[in-house]
């Protein structure tokens, strides 16, 4: 079982879209695209920042939101938006939550919102920014997501190169 999905509504630039799709491919997740794309899939851009990512990458595209909501009845859906009252670090994901972001220039439309404001999650940032860089706030969430499942299926560590382990290191002060 994929422990998260990421869902993007209408993502509009191809690189966070690929480094979106890197992250899923590395946390376990997976993606979802929601049309219309502000970009061809095919794009070289998409390649290059999803490196040899891509075709491995668990994606589904849809042909808008109501495809998507046809294909995914009765998920439980977390909405990233800055119009959110609550932070994302004040709710419990578990295994199978999808997780929900807008397009870059416009969010999740308020009409979406709407429908499930018990649902809406938000990043706290500086009082007046408006938001922060899709791709990094994917990031933060679907981490903080595997971090309060402990990082179940994920390799939790990793080795020095050569003869040192990192239990044979010695820490100053320690």
């Amino acid at each position: 079982m994929t422990p998260f999905h990421i869902v993007l509504h209408e993502p509009e630039q191809p690189g966070n879209t690929a480094n979106i799709g890197r992250t899923c491919m590395v946390g376990g997740a997976h993606l979802h695209l929601i049309q219309p794309l502000g970009f061809i899939l095919s794009d070289k851009m998409i390649k290059r920042a999803g490196m040899d990512y891509w075709d491995r990458l668990d994606k589904t595209l849809y042909l808008d939101w109501e495809d998507f909501k046809e294909k995914n009845p009765g998920v439980r859906i977390w909405y990233a938006t800055t119009k959110a009252e609550q932070s994302y670090t004040d709710v419990e994901f578990k295994p199978g939550d999808y997780i929900m972001f807008g397009a870059e220039s416009a969010g999740i439309p308020e009409e979406i919102l709407r429908e499930h404001p018990e649902r809406c999650i938000r990043i706290p940032m500086m009082e007046g920014e408006r938001s922060m860089n899709l791709s990094n706030s994917v990031a933060v969430v679907l981490y903080e997501a595997l971090r309060q499942n402990d990082f179940a299926g994920l390799e939790k560590q990793g080795e020095l190169h050569g003869d040192i382990k990192w239990s044979d290191v010695e820490h100053a002060g320690a």
